[in-house]
């Protein structure tokens, strides 16, 4: 299905806010004034704001783990494409991965507090988010000669959301380079 591109820039233009502001924090009108489009063109694209808060994610989705993947799988050896992944976190923390926007924290972990119920549509999209990226970072462990890849994919997934968390709360631009010596640690222990 080919997206509009009125469609298109809403949702780019919806990202920056929620991302910067929250989700609940950011009005349709702010969205509608900074697009510089009618209230009407985002609701022809759009029904309701949960609408626009999903295919936000769904976005954000595809660019965060096209970029970690992509990052990560640069690298020759399976064991140095889990280390890259501390290296990309690094760059994101410090506003070197995505210009447009600076460093807020993860959009997924803000979304799932902001949308905290479970049931909610926008949290289901951010536990997806979550899990399709711990089977990604599985695929790569699996490539390894370590054994247990289930069990380390977790702790390296623990790493990789306390180094964000961290990072996003306290400020701590070092937190995905202290991640990575516990990584190795990680993988030295097999």
């Amino acid at each position: 299905m080919r997206r509009s591109k009125k469609r298109e820039h809403l949702v780019d233009i919806a990202l920056g806010l929620f991302y910067a502001q929250g989700f609940h924090a950011t009005g349709i009108e702010q969205i509608v004034s900074e697009a510089g489009v009618a209230r009407m063109t985002l609701y022809k694209h759009f029904p309701s704001k949960d609408d626009l808060i999903i295919a936000v994610l769904e976005r954000r989705d595809e660019q965060f783990r096209s970029w970690l993947l992509n990052f990560m799988t640069a690298q020759k050896e399976p064991k140095e494409q889990i280390l890259a992944m501390f290296d990309a976190l690094g760059q994101w923390f410090n506003d070197e991965a995505f210009p447009e926007h600076r460093f807020c924290g993860c959009l997924f972990i803000n979304a799932a507090a902001e949308f905290s119920d479970f049931k909610e549509l926008a949290h289901q999209v951010a536990a997806r988010h979550k899990a399709v990226l711990t089977k990604e970072i599985l695929k790569i462990v699996q490539k390894t000669d370590l054994s247990h890849p289930e069990d380390l994919v977790a702790e390296l997934m623990l790493l990789k959301e306390g180094a964000i968390v961290t990072a996003q709360v306290s400020g701590d631009k070092q937190a995905a380079a202290r991640a990575k010596k516990i990584a190795i640690k990680l993988l030295a222990q097999d």
